[in-house]
């Protein structure tokens, strides 16, 4: 039996269950450049919907036109994935999971804007939730926790290939159960899913322990340029488009280079920077103490979580670390200025 949260959760559940039972048609969309926790939520959503429901059309939607990143291309149905772009149809449900913003589906925007009804299952703060539904949850470790216990809710088994994805789900959001959201919850969940025939090893050496020669070339020059700021408690690196052609690594591996920067000592915050196609840059932000930097993602145009966030700016690396740095400068400060303690 999964951690019980509350009956506001329980009658959310009831509401996205009467809206899949309404509807034919139903397309799943994740958020753009989606990591573990997005593509294993709608992959399981998808597997559990049709158990209990085999008559319903599901079909699962990328937000981008890339195809799925090559390391979860293991996870069950990810080969049936489809580019929003190229799904023409006005699905009688559209559900979002793992986001809350409707600007982070894309493509898949489109498809939601036409859709009858809209249910949205996630787990980042959010202040104006869109959708007829929306059940948010920012104290669940990881969207694939949510939708775990929607299965629960509705009486379905879990098979080893839904396990599959939500195990995923759950130990990419928390970097292997080693960030500050592994709860509880999270691990309760996740035991419950290995005994339902997850398999834990075949994640981490899919997603762990399979990168390619050309991810590791990259790999190494995000670490050589390594920077610290306000002494050491700010440390950054970045990425450029020139890097990842020189050295054949794909944008979706850059991703977890994170990471990498994360796990400077002394470092109580990290700033991964990547250029992309078409003039912009993706930052990616962590935590390792007490400092929120949700906002400073959202004062940049993006979001997430206290302890891990990203944004998305025009311009190059120098105009994205000119933007940035101060702002955690000032929340390094702001910290001090109210007395908490400094990470160890």
């Amino acid at each position: 039996m999964l951690t019980n949260n509350g009956e506001e959760q329980a009658h959310l559940f009831d509401a996205i269950a009467y809206l899949i039972t309404e509807a034919q048609t139903i397309a799943i969309c994740a958020h753009t450049n989606p990591d573990g926790d997005a593509l294993g939520s709608q992959l399981a959503l998808k597997l559990i919907i049709e158990a209990l429901w085999p008559n319903k059309q599901v079909t699962c939607l990328l937000a981008d036109d890339d195809p799925c990143p090559r390391i979860y291309g293991f996870l069950p149905g990810a080969d049936q994935l489809v580019a929003a772009s190229s799904y023409e149809e006005a699905p009688d449900l559209f559900v979002s999971v793992d986001l809350s913003l409707a600007s982070r589906l894309n493509r898949g925007e489109e498809v939601m804007r036409r859709a009858k009804r809209v249910a949205v299952i996630d787990h980042h703060p959010c202040d104006d939730p869109y959708g007829d539904v929306a059940l948010i949850r920012p104290g669940a470790a990881a969207a694939g926790v949510i939708v775990a216990e929607f299965a629960e809710h509705l009486g379905v088994t879990i098979t080893p290939d839904i396990a599959q994805c939500l195990f995923c789900a759950i130990a990419t959001d928390t970097g292997r159960f080693q960030y500050q959201n592994s709860d509880a919850e999270a691990f309760q969940v996740a035991s419950m899913l290995v005994a339902c025939g997850a398999s834990p090893s075949e994640v981490s050496l899919n997603v762990y322990q399979s990168f390619r020669l050309q991810f590791l070339h990259l790999k190494s020059l995000v670490m050589g340029r390594i920077t610290t700021f306000e002494r050491g408690r700010i440390s950054y690196s970045y990425a450029t488009v020139a890097d990842i052609e020189r050295t054949g690594a794909s944008l979706d591996e850059s991703d977890g280079l994170v990471d990498v920067v994360r796990s400077v000592a002394g470092s109580e915050i990290a700033l991964f920077i990547k250029e992309v196609p078409g003039g912009k840059v993706r930052g990616n932000l962590r935590s390792k103490g007490r400092h929120d930097i949700s906002g400073v993602a959202r004062a940049l145009g993006g979001g997430g979580h206290a302890k891990a966030s990203g944004f998305t700016v025009e311009g190059t690396v120098d105009d994205a670390l000119c933007a940035a740095l101060p702002l955690l400068k000032s929340l390094l400060a702001e910290g001090e200025a109210e007395g908490r303690p400094e990470a160890s």
